[in-house]
C-alpha cells in the first residue's frame, strides 16, 4: 500500500470529505481516471434480509451518460457465495462471461460485460458491499490496477458505513416527523408552540406580571378557575425563563392516589414497598433544571405538604425507602382553583407552605371577563377544529360571534372548546352550527313543558332565549312533516341536522313528536325551500 500512499491520502480526504457516499463516489472516480482506464464506479450495498445487491452510488467518468442505480436480487446460494468471498476478503478481476464469472455474474450488474475488478466492503459486523470498477470499453485493468482496487476497499468500506447511518438517521427524522405531524394533527395545531389568545387584549395585566417574574426563580402560585387555561400560563412562564432549555413537568396532584403521591413525586428505591420492583426517579428528580408544575395544589395531603415545603426550603429529599439525601435545582409553578386562603385558616393547608408557595400570585380571569378575547378564541378554536376533524376551515360569523358573547361560559377556555368542536361536526365543514351546539350548554334542570306557539304579528326572536327560539324552529318543523323525524321529507333534513342529534334536542326541551302526527302541515314556506 505504500506505493498508494499519496493516492490513499487524496482518497481518504474525499471520503471523510463528504457526508453522502454519492458525492465521494464521484470525487474519487475523478482521481481513478488520471491513473487507471476507469469508466464506471459504483458501490453496492449487500441486504442480507431482502437477499439482494442494491447499488448506492454510480460515479462516470463520461458525465454525459445517466447513472442508474440498479439492484440484484439473489437465491440464496448466492447470498452464501457472495458472503464466502466477502470473508475472504479477495479481489475478483475479469469479465462476467469469462473465467471468473461465476462470482462477477452475481455481483456485476447485468449491463456491465466489460473488464471488472470487484472487492469487498466490510463493517464491524462483517460483510456490507461491494466495490465495482468497470474499465472503459476495449481497455483491461493489470495487477497495478487490482492492487489499487485492494487499496480502496477500506476508505470505500468506512464511507458505506456512514451513509448507513446517515440514512438510518433519516429514516428515524422521516418517523419523527411524522409523529410530529399526527400529534399536531390530534391537537389540531399548525405548530408545537403555545397559542396564547388575548395576550395583547384581556390576558394582558396578566402577561405583564409574568414578564415581570419568568427570569426569577421565586415560585409563582397561579390562581383561576377550570378551564381558564393554568398550565398554558405556566408554560408561558417556562419559556420565558432562563430554563427553557430545561424539563418542563406538569403534575395534576388531585388525581395521583394518596398512598402513591410520595413515590410519584419524590421517588422510591426498588423493594420499598409491594410491587416496588425497580428503583423509580420521581418528578422532581426528572424536572431538574427545569420547571415542574403542580396543578391542584391544594389537594396535596398533609404528609406530601410537608416533604414540598422541605424541598422548597433546602433543594434536597429522600426517595421512599432510602435516606440519602438528593439535591434538586427545580423552579415551582403552582396552581389551584380553590381559596387556598382560607383552607389555612381552617387548617386544612400547611400556613408556612402557603407562604413559600405565594411569593408572586398570579390571577387568570374568567373568560366571562375578558369577552373581548372571545371572536379571537373562537376562531382559534374553530381553525384548531378544521385541522383536527380533516373538515374545511370554517370561521364564526358575527352571528355566532354575539351568541357565543352573551353566553356566560361556566367552564371558560375549555367549554368553549368544546363548542366549536361540537359546532365543527355538526356543521360537517359547511359551516359552523353555533346555535346548535351552544343549546347543549345549558346543564340546569329543564322547566317544565309548554308548547311555544308563535306570536301575533312580527315575531321577536332577540326577546326570546336561545332555547325558545331553537324550539319554536324544530316544532314548526315537525309540524310542517306531521311528527316525521328522518327521510328525505322529514323534520331532519329540513334542519339539515342529523336525525340523532334532533332527537337528543327535543328530549332536551321536552318536544313530543307523536303530538304532531296528526296535525293539518301549513303551506311550505319560503325558509323550508
Amino acid at each position: 500500500m505504500e506505493k498508494f500512499r499519496e493516492l490513499l491520502l487524496d482518497v481518504w480526504r474525499e471520503a471523510c470529505r463528504h457526508i453522502r457516499i454519492e458525492e465521494s463516489a464521484a470525487a474519487i472516480t475523478e482521481m481513478l481516471a488520471r491513473r487507471m482506464p476507469l469508466e464506471r464506479l459504483l458501490v453496492r450495498r449487500i441486504d442480507i434480509a431482502r437477499c439482494c445487491l442494491e447499488t448506492v452510488a454510480v460515479a462516470l467518468v463520461d458525465l454525459r451518460r445517466r447513472p442508474e442505480h440498479t439492484r440484484t436480487d439473489w437465491s440464496a446460494e448466492d447470498l452464501n457465495r457472495v458472503l464466502a468471498w466477502c470473508s475472504r476478503s479477495e479481489v475478483l478481476g475479469g469479465r462476467r462471461s469469462g473465467p471468473s464469472g461465476a462470482d462477477l455474474s452475481v455481483i456485476a450488474p447485468q449491463d456491465l460485460d466489460g473488464d471488472l475488478l470487484a472487492g469487498p466492503l466490510r463493517d464491524q459486523h462483517g460483510p456490507a458491499g461491494v466495490l465495482l470498477l468497470a474499465a472503459a470499453p476495449g481497455d483491461r485493468f493489470d495487477k497495478r490496477h487490482a492492487g489499487m482496487a485492494e487499496a480502496l476497499l477500506e476508505p470505500f468500506s468506512v464511507a458505506l458505513e456512514n451513509d448507513r447511518r446517515l440514512r438510518e438517521m433519516e429514516v428515524l427524522r422521516e418517523a419523527a416527523e411524522a409523529d410530529k405531524r399526527s400529534l399536531l394533527n390530534r391537537l389540531g395545531r399548525r405548530t408545537l408552540g403555545d397559542t396564547i389568545i388575548g395576550e395583547e387584549v384581556g390576558l394582558r395585566p396578566v402577561m405583564e406580571r409574568i414578564e415581570l417574574v419568568a427570569r426569577s426563580d421565586v415560585p409563582v402560585l397561579i390562581f383561576g378557575d377550570t378551564g381558564t387555561g393554568k398550565e398554558l400560563i405556566s408554560r408561558a412562564i417556562h419559556t420565558r425563563s432562563d430554563r427553557a432549555a430545561g424539563p418542563f413537568m406538569r403534575v395534576n396532584c388531585g388525581a395521583i392516589p394518596p398512598e402513591l403521591i410520595d413515590s410519584q413525586l419524590f421517588g422510591h428505591e426498588r423493594g420499598s414497598f409491594t410491587g416496588a420492583t425497580d428503583t423509580h426517579r420521581g418528578w422532581f428528580e426528572r424536572a431538574d433544571r427545569g420547571t415542574l408544575f403542580l396543578d391542584e395544589i391544594g389537594e396535596l395531603p398533609p404528609a406530601a405538604q410537608v416533604r414540598l415545603l422541605r424541598v422548597l426550603q433546602d433543594g434536597s429529599f429522600e426517595r421512599v425507602g432510602s435516606q440519602r439525601p438528593i439535591t434538586v435545582d427545580v423552579r415551582i409553578v403552582a396552581a389551584t382553583h380553590r381559596d387556598l386562603s382560607g383552607m389555612v385558616r381552617d387548617g386544612k393547608f400547611r400556613e408556612d407552605l402557603w407562604y413559600r408557595l405565594a411569593v408572586f400570585p398570579v390571577s387568570l380571569p374568567k373568560l366571562r371577563e375578558r369577552t373581548e378575547d372571545i371572536p379571537a378564541l373562537a376562531r382559534h378554536f374553530a381553525q384548531r377544529a378544521a385541522i383536527r376533524f380533516g373538515l374545511a376551515p370554517r370561521m364564526p360569523t358575527a352571528e355566532d360571534i354575539g351568541l357565543l358573547v352573551s353566553y356566560a361560559w361556566p367552564g371558560n377556555i375549555r367549554e368553549l372548546a368544546a363548542v366549536l368542536d361540537r359546532a365543527a361536526i355538526l356543521g360537517n365543514g359547511e359551516r359552523l352550527e353555533v346555535a346548535t351546539a351552544l343549546g347543549a350548554q345549558n346543564t340546569t334542570a329543564p322547566a317544565p313543558r309548554r308548547e311555544a306557539t308563535l306570536p301575533p304579528g312580527p315575531c321577536n326572536v332577540e326577546a326570546m332565549s336561545l332555547d325558545e327560539a331553537v324550539r319554536l324552529h324544530i316544532e314548526s318543523a315537525l309540524r310542517a312533516t306531521r311528527g316525521r323525524i328522518e327521510g328525505p321529507n322529514g323534520a331532519a333534513a329540513r334542519l339539515k341536522i342529523n336525525p340523532h342529534t334532533l332527537r337528543a334536542r327535543m328530549r332536551k326541551l321536552q318536544i313530543d313528536w307523536a303530538r304532531f302526527r296528526n296535525a293539518t302541515a301549513p303551506e311550505p314556506e319560503t325558509g323550508y325551500e
